[in-house]
């Protein structure tokens, strides 16, 4: 059994024309030869990801899904861009190869880069890694470093200065999803407003070091070395990555945390293993990272309840596409219920702040 992350068969509806995919690939990227394989990775519920094999060279292909999309949203242009400055000063991230603006050949515009090849973990560890719980806290401990290391790059020595505006980010952020969250309301839906009422509230000013802000920083975005499953190779999934607010950055990542001893229904929603044993708690985590970036963390709530938010932004924007009939993609169907869970996880976070 390989551990590193595997493609599948092409997902109906989403294939790709590798009669129109291999001439362009061949014009735009020397030494590719023969007839390409094209299969699907699995995961992920935003942008489709898809590999193609030609002999002795593996490419991954990104384009944004079908369907309503938000605006600004799956520019692949941008992460294009971020891949290309970013590289130099942040070695994790894949080399890009190619941008292709036109929707002619496959519908929409897509970029190509190089395929990292590693581990991406999941839900659980794969029991073959056979990590002890010091292993389990010491990936945890460069996940984490590993986010401090994005947010201590100079984005103006890079030539990311224009990547966004800093000034007034965490206002934008919150009305800026509570607006997204509107347009994507579906009948069966929470509407959130005892929510979007205290973080308005409460909305601290923005972090006088602004900094690269990932904006998807989870397990399964990251690459572990096959052979030290500890350490961490590649860093995947830029499409939201703009300069802003370091905490709200951990604020979104802490959103996705399911600790262990988390209710039964919160861990339903749990999509990578940090519920491991060894793993830092959400307290832990905001502690370690104050430590390791030097910024000092008073309260964390406002951060974390805005990730709950975000991450409902984002469920009600998906299941909305799968609402509307614009997705035949299953895994979409109870997504509602997830953006429900995530509204009494912020209200009761609320209920105990002393902000």
């Amino acid at each position: 059994m390989t551990l590193t992350d595997s493609s599948t068969r092409i997902r109906t509806g989403e294939e790709l024309d590798v009669s129109h995919i291999d001439p362009y690939l061949k014009a735009h990227i020397p030494g590719l030869s023969g007839t390409p394989a094209i299969s699907q990775f699995p995961g992920g519920a935003s942008n489709l990801t898809y590999l193609i094999e030609y002999p002795g060279v593996e490419l991954v292909l990104r384009r944004p899904p079908f369907g309503q999309k938000a605006k600004s949203a799956h520019d692949m242009g941008r992460e294009f861009h971020i891949l290309n400055q970013l590289k130099d000063a942040f070695p994790y991230c894949p080399k890009a190869y190619v941008h292709c603006t036109g929707s002619q050949l496959i519908g929409s515009e897509f970029y190509v880069m190089e395929r990292l090849k590693g581990i991406i973990l999941r839900s659980e560890l794969p029991p073959e890694l056979a990590l002890s719980a010091d292993d389990t806290r010491s990936l945890c401990m460069s996940f984490i470093d590993t986010l401090v290391e994005l947010h201590q790059v100079d984005y103006n020595a890079c030539g990311l200065s224009d990547l966004g505006k800093p000034e007034g980010y965490v206002q934008r952020q919150i009305s800026g999803w509570s607006q997204r969250y509107e347009k994507a309301l579906t009948p069966d839906a929470p509407h959130w407003e005892e929510v979007k009422q205290w973080l308005n509230a409460k909305m601290p000013s923005d972090h006088p070091t602004p900094a690269i802000v990932h904006n998807d920083w989870r397990f399964d975005n990251v690459i572990l070395d096959p052979r030290n499953p500890m350490h961490i190779i590649g860093v995947l999934d830029w499409e939201l990555t703009t300069l802003g607010d370091p905490l709200m950055d951990l604020g979104n990542t802490l959103a996705y945390w399911i600790e262990a001893d988390d209710p039964a229904p919160i861990q339903l929603m749990r999509r990578q293993p940090s519920n491991a044993l060894g793993m830092l708690t959400r307290r832990e985590c905001v502690d370690y990272y104050a430590k390791r970036s030097g910024i000092e963390i008073d309260n964390f709530d406002f951060y974390y309840t805005y990730g709950l938010f975000r991450l409902a932004g984002i469920v009600q924007q998906i299941y909305y596409r799968y609402y509307h009939g614009q997705t035949q993609d299953k895994r979409f169907a109870p997504f509602v219920h997830m953006n429900a869970l995530l509204e009494q996880m912020s209200l009761k976070v609320i209920r105990q702040s002393s902000l």
